[in-house]
């Protein structure tokens, strides 16, 4: 059996950049726990090499375009690669992202040579610019092949040609094989050992009791003998469905009620696939060309009543009525979309096993009520309009809340498990007041007690009280403090400057926190 490996270098800041909308050939870096985990080429231009710390990888290129990691990203990214070449020749193997192989197919395309000129034609065409592709008798050859071969060109090793192909590689190119490949590279080259050719000639025996299982796996591959194989993968079902109009609709209402059918074997089929969707992207086409699309999330999964109730809010929004009915405008023009619609689909984007949600042992008919109550608010007053608090990280007990539209699933948010020096120690506050209401704390003399910009508390503080309307605190002495906590946030863009927090008990028991800044004392937070 040949080998055909495709190779896409690079894949994972490729994937990152299409995603950011930026320029392929700006120099980039992809960050895990703050170390380059891929870069391109040209920021290696600029001396950005895998494995450097972020400082380091700035200092050599200052332009650098630095990017998270998101295996999830690079996998939907490649997705469309195994499709071009599953197209070629059925029966491809997902190595990992930007990296594939599958049975060469010589014969099909009159030699391997072709082939792999076919399959280059056909991933150019589709835009992926940097691909080469490497044939040989073995996986572990073939992916070296690869990566030898120039941009969009390939390498084809003749039939028992692997040993001499890769005698006279050096040991480093094992590194690609993750923490394993790197801790043997460097016993290999504190050994003496250059090549994959001086590895290959050690005695097995002894390579094995030296080396172990795994120095006796790489060993076969520098022969040219590599045993892995690989899988073909099962291509996904086309889980897509969509519904079309004739004639266009122009009301969402109408809309609305049409789709529910499509909804409903939208959510059967991927059960038949035992799946359900925890996101979806809905499109809406006017013409021919899409007019409205969004992705939705869920933060279980989607029923088709949720399907139905996104269509209706995706359109409110995007029509004159901004998102409100017209019973609460008065609007002649609510529920009106500015063109009429042809076309409804709905696309999985996120699927899960169906196993990993089912219900609970009495079910859940209880949610299911909130649910639809919170809905039909939703479907009144809009979808942003009904929000959830949801816990992130932060050091202020505002900055730690953030509120997410009912129904959506919380993303990008402040890890809460930083250490975010300054932060107030537990227990949370039960009140948080926004905008913070205007305080003020005196000391024994009735003068303002300040805050040096290295924390020293100018006194200690005996009085405070809460300055505004009726209702407010009046003056009370301190019976017990705690502080400061210092912070200086923002101070490279000209924020407020240093402030400090400080926990106050006054004389009715009930402890506050108030915040010292540049400008005065502020209450934040409660804990009554």
């Amino acid at each position: 059996m040949r080998v055909m490996v495709v190779w896409c270098p690079d894949w994972s800041v490729v994937a990152a950049l299409e995603e950011a909308d930026r320029s392929l050939r700006s120099p980039a870096a992809v960050l895990a726990a703050n170390v380059v985990e891929v870069c391109n080429g040209p920021a290696r231009a600029e001396g950005v090499r895998r494995g450097q710390r972020r400082r380091d990888a700035q200092a050599r290129c200052p332009e650098l375009l630095l990017l998270p990691a998101n295996p999830d990203r690079d996998a939907r990214a490649f997705e469309p690669v195994l499709a071009v070449v599953e197209d070629l020749r059925p029966g491809v193997a997902a190595l990992r992202p930007g990296l594939l192989a599958v049975r060469a197919p010589g014969s099909w395309y009159g030699s391997e040579t072709a082939a792999a000129a076919t399959a280059c034609q056909a991933l150019v065409e589709t835009g992926v610019w940097d691909v080469r592709v490497g044939i040989a008798d073995d996986l572990f050859t073939a992916e070296q092949a690869a990566r030898v071969a120039e941009v969009q060109a390939w390498t084809v090793v003749p039939p028992g040609e692997s040993p001499a192909f890769l005698r006279g590689l050096p040991v480093h190119v094992l590194q690609d094989d993750g923490a394993r490949g790197r801790e043997l590279v460097g016993l290999l080259q504190r050994l003496g050992l250059r090549t994959l050719g001086d590895l290959a000639d050690l005695p097995g025996d002894a390579v094995k009791h030296r080396l172990g299982a795994y120095g006796a796996t790489v060993r076969r591959r520098a022969r040219g003998e590599d045993p892995t194989l690989f899988a073909a993968r099962t291509p996904p079902p086309e889980l897509d469905a969509e519904v079309p109009f004739e004639p266009p609709l122009d009301s969402v209402e109408a809309i609305t009620f049409s789709v529910r059918t499509t909804a409903e074997r939208f959510v059967t089929q991927l059960a038949h696939h035992q799946l359900v969707a925890t996101g979806v992207r809905v499109e809406a086409e006017s013409d021919g060309v899409v007019c409205s699309s969004r992705s939705w999330l869920h933060p279980r999964h989607f029923s088709a009543r949720d399907l139905v109730d996104r269509v209706h809010w995706q359109l409110q929004s995007a029509g004159s009525t901004s998102g409100v009915s017209g019973s609460l405008r008065g609007r002649k023009d609510a529920g009106v979309v500015r063109a009429p619609i042809d076309r409804v689909r709905f696309v999985p984007e996120l699927v899960e096993p169906a196993a990993a949600h089912g219900e609970a042992l009495w079910g859940s008919a209880s949610d299911d009520l909130v649910e639809r109550g919170v809905a039909r608010v939703q479907g009144m007053v809009g979808f942003d309009a009904v929000r959830r608090p949801v816990l992130q990280g932060g050091r202020s007990p505002s900055a730690r809340q953030a509120l997410v539209p009912w129904g959506e699933r919380a993303v990008d948010l402040r890890p809460v498990d930083r250490p975010w020096p300054g932060r107030v120690p537990g227990p949370a506050p039960v009140r948080v007041f926004v905008p913070p209401r205007a305080a003020e704390v005196v000391d024994d003399g009735g003068r303002p007690v300040c805050v040096t910009d290295r924390g020293v508390v100018s006194a200690q503080p005996r009085h405070f009280r809460v300055a505004g309307q009726t209702g407010d605190l009046p003056w009370q002495p301190v019976t017990a403090w705690a502080g400061p906590w210092p912070t200086d946030e923002g101070w490279w863009s000209g924020g407020a400057g240093p402030t400090a927090r400080f926990q106050v008990v006054g004389a009715d028991g009930r402890a506050w926190l108030l915040l010292r800044a540049p400008d005065g004392w502020s209450l934040e937070a409660g804990y009554d």
